[in-house]
């Protein structure tokens, strides 16, 4: 009688923890817009982090990609779940300043970057090619 309830137990979790994966692989399936964010104050690797978890939380962001140097933060999201708009609030939110520059398709942002967005990591590593606190 117990290994049942074990066993019963253990199958609850495994579904459960699949229907959790299968959300999230649902929503990587269906971002079907890239917004490009013009945001400032990115300093180094800790920044990003703070950006890309940020963005991570919204509901609907399949993928982030953030470049210290240029000072631009890509995400590819589902249109139906999240805006532009609340992404760059996100992004305030976590301290940082950052604005709309452009939404796109997926599709253009391909054929523009030549991979889609989260497809390789951020340039630079700590601080970029600046060094911590902008020293060269």
């Amino acid at each position: 009688m117990r290994n049942k309830i074990l066993n019963t137990t253990l199958v609850l979790a495994v579904v459960a923890v699949l229907a959790v994966f299968a959300f999230y692989v649902r929503v990587g399936a269906t971002a079907d817009r890239v917004v490009v964010l013009r945001t400032a104050g990115m300093t180094c690797g800790s920044c990003v982090k703070k950006i890309t978890e940020a963005l991570q939380s919204q509901r609907g962001v399949a993928a982030t990609e953030v470049d210290l140097e240029s000072g631009v933060v890509v995400a590819g999201f589902d249109s139906k779940q999240t805006a532009p708009d609340r992404l760059a609030q996100a992004v305030q939110k976590s301290g940082f300043h950052s604005q709309v520059a452009q939404v796109i398709t997926p599709q253009q942002f391909r054929s523009v970057v030549g991979r889609d967005v989260g497809g390789k990591a951020a340039p630079g590593g700590c601080c970029g090619s600046r060094g911590c606190g902008g020293a060269q």
